[in-house]
C-alpha cells in the first residue's frame, strides 16, 4: 500500500465531514431565522395582549383566582 492509498480515505472522509459541516451551517442559519421570526410574533402578542389588558382594565385570566377559591 503506498502513500497515495494511505490518503484517499483520508480525503473521502474530509469530504464526507465538510459536507456534513456545510449541511448543518445551513440548518443553523435556518433556525436562526426562524428564531427571529418567532420573536418578532411573541413581541407582537405581547404588545397586542397589552394593548388589551390596557383597553379592558380586567384581570387577565392568568391572574385571575379560580372560582372555587
Amino acid at each position: 500500500m503506498d502513500g497515495m492509498d494511505k490518503l484517499q480515505p483520508l480525503e473521502e472522509g474530509i469530504a464526507h465531514l465538510t459536507r456534513m459541516v456545510e449541511d448543518l451551517s445551513d440548518v443553523v442559519a435556518a433556525q436562526g431565522r426562524e428564531i427571529t421570526r418567532l420573536q418578532g410574533r411573541i413581541g407582537m402578542l405581547m404588545e397586542r395582549e397589552a394593548e388589551r389588558e390596557a383597553e379592558g382594565g380586567t384581570i387577565p385570566l392568568a391572574d385571575q383566582r379560580p372560582p372555587h377559591w
